[in-house]
C-alpha cells in the first residue's frame, strides 16, 4: 500500500454528517482518504538500528486477545514475506465521544498474546513501530493513541503516547523508533510469548456535546495496519 503523507491536518473539508450512521460512514469513508498526519518523536542523534530481512521459518500464532477494542474475530496478525516485520489489523478499534456514543466509548484498549515462533540460533527485538488510523474531531475535543510491549516475564516498556486536537478529520500515522542501546531481544533458548498493549482515547473537552468526536485504529478492509519491525540478531 502507498501511502502518501500530508503536512499536517486538513480543516474545513468535511462538512457536518447527520448523527445518524456517523460512525458507519466515517469509517468507510477513511478507508479511500489517501492523506495522513504523521508524527514522529522529537529527533535525537541515534545508534543504526539492526533492521532487515529476517530468516526463514518465521510464524506468528495468536494466543490470546483480550479488551473492548479488539472482541473475537476482530484482530489478525501477518508476518511479511521478507521476515523484516509483522503486521496487526483491525476491523472494530474505535472510540468516541459525544452525539449518540455510550458511558464507556471514550476509551477502547487491546492486548495481544502471541507466540513468535523463530528458528533455532535467532533471537528478535522490535526496532519500532508504526501505528496508523483515522480520526474525526470536532472543535475542543482531543485524541490519544497510547501503546507498549514487552516479553511475557520481563518489564513491559515504557508507554507511548501521541495526541490530536480538533478540529481534526484525517488519516495519522505515529511512528515510535528504538534507540539500538533500548533494544529488548527475547532470550535465546526460551520460549517466552509477546505481549502488545494499545489504547485509544477520546476526550469531550469543549466540543458539542451533540456531535461525535472518534478516533480508530481499525479498517473494514485491512488496508489500514499497525506495523512491528523487527532487529534480528544470532545467538551465541
Amino acid at each position: 500500500m502507498k501511502l502518501i503523507f500530508a503536512r499536517g491536518p486538513r480543516t474545513g473539508a468535511h462538512p457536518p454528517r447527520r448523527e445518524a450512521n456517523h460512525a458507519k460512514r466515517a469509517r468507510n469513508y477513511r478507508c479511500r482518504r489517501p492523506g495522513a498526519h504523521r508524527r514522529r518523536r522529537p529527533p535525537r542523534l541515534r545508534l543504526p538500528v539492526p533492521r532487515g530481512p529476517g530468516p526463514d521459518g518465521v510464524t506468528i500464532e495468536i494466543a490470546t486477545v483480550i479488551g473492548s477494542g479488539c472482541p473475537t474475530g476482530t484482530a489478525a496478525v501477518a508476518v511479511s514475506d521478507d521476515k523484516e516485520a509483522f503486521t496487526v489489523t483491525y476491523s472494530d478499534y474505535m472510540a468516541q465521544v459525544g452525539g449518540t456514543s455510550g458511558p464507556t466509548d471514550f476509551r477502547k484498549n487491546c492486548q495481544i498474546n502471541m507466540k513468535v515462533h523463530v528458528p533455532q540460533g535467532f533471537t528478535y527485538a522490535i526496532a519500532s513501530a508504526d501505528y496508523r488510523g483515522f480520526a474525526h474531531l470536532e472543535p475542543g475535543a482531543t485524541g490519544t493513541e497510547k501503546a507498549s510491549y514487552y516479553f511475557q516475564g520481563m518489564p513491559q516498556t515504557t508507554a507511548i503516547s501521541h495526541n490530536l486536537r480538533g478540529r481534526f478529520s484525517d488519516n495519522w500515522q505515529f511512528d515510535d523508533v528504538n534507540d539500538v542501546t533500548q533494544l529488548v531481544y527475547k532470550p535465546c533458548g526460551e520460549e517466552r510469548n509477546f505481549n502488545i498493549n494499545t489504547e485509544l482515547r477520546v476526550n469531550k473537552g469543549t466540543s458539542d456535546a451533540t456531535k461525535t468526536s472518534f478516533m480508530a485504529m481499525d479498517s473494514v478492509d485491512g488496508s489500514i495496519k499497525t506495523t512491528y519491525h523487527f532487529a534480528w540478531k544470532r545467538c551465541p
